[in-house]
């Protein structure tokens, strides 16, 4: 399967350590996910998305993207194929507007299934489908639920929103697959529009903090907060970190269950959402 990173944060911050230098960064983690790769991160409100069909830890392109990109938000992906050719079109995340998703998990059957999920997804969402993986058709599909319930192209849709939109996806993928091979679709998602972040353990691991042992940063840092360095008591972050395995660092990592869902919203304020 693949590897997901997500991050929201009140700073403009540098994520270099998690994608490549950290022992288990992504870029290590591309070793055992080598089909593609994909960082997309926000400059004043806008998504910039840089992807490749190329091996990470390889590929200078991914280390200068590592190196360069300092944002509020970014979502990364290393892909490691279950559906879907080896090209740039289906490496992660995927983008429409605003709002960028990835995933990581599998939806069995799916050559078979493609046509019927397709057809429920809105007809102005269908045309914007270019590759051919299960990961672009469940973003499609979430993106129409998202539309029912909000403006897509309007700021400051509320991450409540955004969590059901998201949960009904998963619940509809889920009745199609069936009960037969239900333990065999995962769906593990990372879901953001550069404001709100919002992460959904769909059967595959997935592990968020928002706090650290100690800030390197406590003594010059003009956000430095007691949530800086414990569980918040006021219901707001300074950033949320998610991540499919636990990176090295001060960081405090708290293990999600499966169909758990964790956010921010827009004010960084904390949901958490748990499994039904």
């Amino acid at each position: 399967m693949c590897r997901l990173l997500g991050f929201r944060s009140v700073l403009q911050s540098q994520v270099h350590d998690s994608l490549a230098r950290a022992d288990n960064a992504m870029a290590v983690q591309s070793a055992q996910h080598p089909d593609g790769w994909g960082v997309a991160y926000y400059v004043a409100g806008a998504p910039h998305i840089i992807k490749s069909s190329g091996q990470a830890v390889g590929d200078r392109l991914f280390h200068r993207v590592s190196g360069i990109v300092t944002s509020q938000t970014v979502l990364a992906h290393i892909r490691r194929a279950t559906q879907g050719e080896l090209t740039t079109l289906n490496s992660h995340p995927f983008q429409y507007g605003r709002w960028v998703m990835a995933h990581n998990g599998d939806v069995p059957h799916f050559p078979k299934l493609r046509e019927k999920l397709v057809a429920r997804i809105a007809p102005v969402f269908r045309r914007f489908l270019l590759g051919d993986t299960d990961s672009e058709v469940i973003f499609h599909l979430f993106l129409s639920r998202l539309s029912a319930r909000a403006e897509l192209h309007r700021r400051g849709t509320p991450v409540e929103v955004v969590m059901d939109a998201l949960a009904e996806t998963v619940a509809e993928v889920r009745a199609l697959v069936g009960n037969e091979d239900a333990d065999r679709c995962f769906l593990t998602l990372i879901v953001t529009d550069g404001e709100l972040l919002v992460a959904y353990q769909g059967g595959k691991e997935l592990h968020f903090s928002t706090h650290k042992t100690r800030c390197p940063d406590r003594d010059a840092c003009p956000h430095f907060s007691s949530e800086c360095e414990s569980p918040t008591q006021s219901g707001y972050v300074n950033h949320l970190l998610v991540s499919s395995e636990p990176l090295q660092g001060e960081n405090v990592w708290r293990t999600m269950e499966e169909g758990e869902i964790v956010a921010v919203d827009h004010a960084m304020r904390l949901h958490q959402r748990p499994a039904a």
